[in-house]
């Protein structure tokens, strides 16, 4: 079987259907792109054949490229790849313009086949540049239909022909969300733009066979290879057009910080691409796509945000016992926690049973499926019959005995050792022996919790991130008597609420709080010293975090902080090290200043609850000092104080595998996305130069004395992601 297939129909019209064997989603790779410029020119050259539909043989068109492909490209290449690179993206231009052109005569513009595409589902990166290829596109009416280009969300941007073909469509105004945001839209909304008409599923492929059939010579020719064309909203050098490409260059430059190359080639591909012929405009988008190909940062987000983290999710690290596909979940208390665990597994269609002292809290909790549910309604994109579907699910009450015959339990009570024991006792005396018992906590030991349990091979910790709704990321800790059935189960469960997991071993605050906690606590810790609190959030900020420690110590609440703190307190004693910033965090909580739940924190609020600005009386409390550091010290401190941890929790074990150091980084709490994660980062600017930094941080204090694996990998000159990746992602 091949990923493209040819049948010329009796009414004329060949389909070339694509259907990648073995895959739930078509990807593009060499071999078949090859193979459709061959049916196509079979097409054009048959004069039995009045026209082709492109489709798919799934319900989905296309997921994009196959991104291994363009990693194979730099591995055969060795220290200059650009030049295959670019050779790859033109021979590309050249399929897609052979589409577009279909034969036709190059002076007159007639005598061309014309193409449609016909798209069943789900169309993404190159699929969708292929769709903008053909001259006429029909989409389906489904739910799940998406289409867009969403390079960007990696690193990249689309670098196929979809940027110079979307601003010629629609102007740079009415292609910034798609390009420049990648919004994947559904079929109605994606009418007018990116489709020509959307139908029933069922009419789908006979309705492009009769546009096909249709279609005269004017229909296939496309307005950028007319004489008269004029670009939508005005070229850069149109008074309208020129406003828009410098509003453009603003809006970027203020979203992305400077840290985010993509983008910046992107519009720069745009611009210079709308002031010369089509054709020429395709090599410039090529010469900027491999740019950033070339660029570190592409490569990184490429690693973490697509092969790293589909490969997570697909069980990478599972240990290998039978399927543990959970059908039934209870949850211990239906606080905010507890509540938004019960909706995304009932979302996903596990029975809930939804634990909580008192019938009025378990209701609330229930309540909260029920808001989510609504305000999907109102934006169309939930049912009411799928909203009773999930509400059915959930059994909100304050029986235990309800927990007979559920196989995962998910304890989600206060933060308190002594009562998820007593949980623990009671509910295993309930649920059968092969019952897995979990525990969402975000600082208590789990092998220490697992001690109230008579099958602690079973017990293991699930750590949400709040809201868990919209979070992505799931962190599973292993104590040290946990099971393979147990992390199994753990890792199969959060495959089917569509999460991505990490799995780590039990060490004070596990990894993501680890590692978050030292940013916070930095930013704190300079304001008590009397940095600018302006210069520490912009400084984190223009490293690509999507807030700074300030924001999120208000975002988390000031209270929870001070918990942390007196629990960390008393299980270190003279051990421990952050009375520093306990002095300012205290102080805070004495003010009453509780963050944003409590409108007043690091950050003044209005009665809205929008930020109005950093609190005036926190530089009265801690002046300024008269010599600020500048800002690559700030920016150093912030993100040395969050790397070294990573690095110490791969040195004690407690994470097994680079990839979810890196992808758990940037899901659970925004670690500099551009960056790929802590390791890339550190694989990007070179261990030696890492030590560097922190040696010209010792001053500040111990916490950042340069780690043994560190400084053995600068001595060395290796790498993490060469010394530690999985063979297969080594490169």
């Amino acid at each position: 079987m091949t990923d493209f297939t040819y049948k010329l129909h009796d009414d004329g019209v060949a389909v070339i259907t694509w259907d990648v064997p073995e895959k739930s989603m078509n990807v593009l790779t060499r071999e078949a792109f090859e193979l459709v410029e061959g049916f196509i020119d079979d097409a054009l050259a048959d004069d039995n054949v009045k026209g082709v539909v492109i489709t798919s043989g799934k319900e989905t068109f296309a997921g994009g490229m196959d991104l291994n492909v363009l990693g194979n490209i730099r591995a055969e290449s060795g220290d200059d790849p650009a030049p295959a690179l670019f050779d790859f993206i033109m021979n590309g231009h050249r399929i897609l313009r052979k589409i577009e052109r279909a034969g036709m005569d190059p002076k007159t513009l007639k005598g061309g086949k014309p193409i449609a595409c016909a798209i069943p589902g789900l169309c993404a990166g190159i699929g969708t540049e292929i769709a903008l290829a053909c001259h006429y596109r029909i989409m389906a009416d489904t739910p799940k239909g998406r289409i867009g280009l969403p390079e960007i969300l990696l690193g990249m941007f689309p670098g196929a022909g979809g940027t110079i073909r979307v601003v010629r469509m629609v102007g740079l105004m009415a292609a910034a969300p798609i390009l420049l945001e990648g919004k994947m839209l559904e079929p109605n909304r994606a009418k007018g733009t990116l489709v020509d008409e959307v139908v029933a599923p069922d009419q789908l492929l006979a309705r492009a066979k009769e546009w096909v059939l249709n279609a005269t010579d004017a229909d296939i020719v496309k307005p950028w290879d007319k004489k008269d064309y004029k670009m939508p909203g005005g070229a850069p050098y149109h008074p309208a057009g020129f406003m828009t490409y410098v509003g453009a260059s603003a809006m970027i430059n203020g979203k992305t910080k400077g840290v985010y190359p993509a983008a910046k080639a992107l519009l720069s591909a745009a611009y210079e691409g709308a002031l010369v012929p089509f054709d020429t405009a395709l090599k410039v988008e090529a010469r900027y796509f491999t740019q950033i190909l070339n660029n570190p940062t592409s490569a990184a987000m490429i690693r973490s945000l697509f092969l790293n983290k589909e490969a997570l999710e697909k069980g990478a690290n599972r240990p290998a016992v039978e399927d543990q596909t959970v059908k039934k979940v209870g949850i211990l208390g239906a606080g905010m926690m507890g509540a938004g665990i019960a909706y995304v597994s009932a979302n996903a269609g596990i029975e809930v049973v939804l634990i909580d002292q008192a019938q009025e809290a378990a209701d609330k909790g229930k309540a909260y499926s029920e808001g989510i549910l609504d305000k999907g309604i109102s934006r169309k994109k939930v049912t009411p019959e799928k909203k009773e579907q999930v509400l059915g699910r959930i059994n909100a009450t304050t029986d235990l005995n309800a927990l007979a015959g559920c196989d995962l339990i998910i304890e989600a009570v206060f933060e308190d050792p002594g009562i998820k024991a007593e949980m623990t006792k009671k509910v295993e005396a309930i649920v059968g022996d092969d019952c897995i018992f979990a525990t969402n906590t975000s600082t208590l030991p789990i092998t220490e919790l697992a001690k109230a349990s008579v099958r602690p091979e079973q017990f293991i910790g699930i750590h949400f991130f709040s809201p868990v709704d919209k979070m992505m990321l799931v962190e599973i800790i292993k104590g040290k008597e946990t099971g393979d059935r147990a992390v199994a189960k753990s890792l199969d469960y959060v495959r089917q609420i569509r999460k991505t997991p990490i799995v780590v071993n039990d060490a004070r605050f596990f990894y993501a709080n680890r590692c978050i906690i030292p940013y916070i606590n930095e930013g704190i810790r300079m304001v008590g010293e009397g940095v600018n609190p302006a210069l520490i959030e912009n400084a984190s900020q223009l490293l690509g975090f999507p807030v700074g420690p300030l924001q999120l110590v208000d975002e988390t609440s000031v209270e929870l902080g001070v918990k942390i703190a007196k629990a960390t307190k008393a299980a270190m004693g003279d051990a421990y090290p952050d009375s520093a910033v306990d002095e300012v965090i205290l102080w805070m909580a004495e003010q009453g200043r509780m963050g944003r739940k409590a409108s007043a924190g690091f950050y003044d609020y209005d009665e809205k609850g929008k930020r109005t600005g950093l609190w005036a009386g926190l530089v009265d409390q801690y002046p300024q000092a008269s010599e600020q550091p500048d800002l690559q010290e700030v920016q150093n401190r912030l993100m040395m104080a969050q790397v070294l941890e990573a690095v110490r929790a791969l040195e004690e074990d407690v994470l097994e595998d680079i990839r979810e150091g890196d992808v758990g980084a940037i899901l659970g709490w925004g670690f500099a996305p551009w960056s790929g994660g802590p390791f890339s980062w550190l694989d990007m600017i070179g261990a030696e130069r890492a030590v560097e930094i922190c040696e010209g941080l010792a001053n500040h204090g111990p916490r950042f004395a340069t780690p043994a694996l560190l400084s053995e990998m600068a001595s060395s000159g290796a790498t993490f992601y060469e010394r530690f990746a999985p063979a297969a992602e080594a490169a």
